[in-house]
């Protein structure tokens, strides 16, 4: 995965049987960081969960594009001034969604990857070319 806004890249096993490894979820929360603000929050470990089912569901070697993590109040606000899409109680302000895209596969190859995981919330987002992901209730929006 990399960082839309940073050029950052991170590229790791954060799993093995069973377990995760502490010290890369550290890594994880630093590389989605709200980039605005350079704000950690903890990333819900289940969304890198979701994230990673989908992508090995695509069959994909093209690293995800993050194109936002973990917000901070402020920059949640500022987002909501400026767009309707924004969720006042969004979960990327709990730690609990990636917005992500892809070059090689479609907003709705994307979306049905993660849907098929049946573990969280799906958003689709075409006319910006990204998905949302989040370890929410399972439910969909978007076109």
């Amino acid at each position: 995965m990399y960082s839309a806004r940073t050029g950052e890249k991170i590229d790791m096993i954060y799993w093995i049987e069973g377990e995760y490894i502490r010290e890369c979820l550290k890594e994880i929360n630093y590389f989605m960081r709200d980039w605005r603000t350079d704000d950690i929050k903890n990333i819900d470990a289940r969304t890198v969960d979701i994230m990673t089912a989908a992508h090995n569901l695509m069959d994909c070697s093209e690293p995800y594009m993050l194109i936002s993590g973990y917000r901070s109040p402020k920059t949640n606000a500022m987002l909501r001034a400026r767009s309707s899409g924004v969720a006042k109680n969004s979960r990327h302000l709990r730690g609990e969604a990636a917005d992500l895209h892809l070059n090689s596969r479609s907003v709705n190859q994307m979306a049905r990857a993660a849907q098929a995981c049946r573990a969280g919330g799906v958003g689709r987002y075409t006319s910006s070319s990204f998905v949302h992901m989040d370890c929410g209730p399972v439910r969909s929006w978007g076109s």
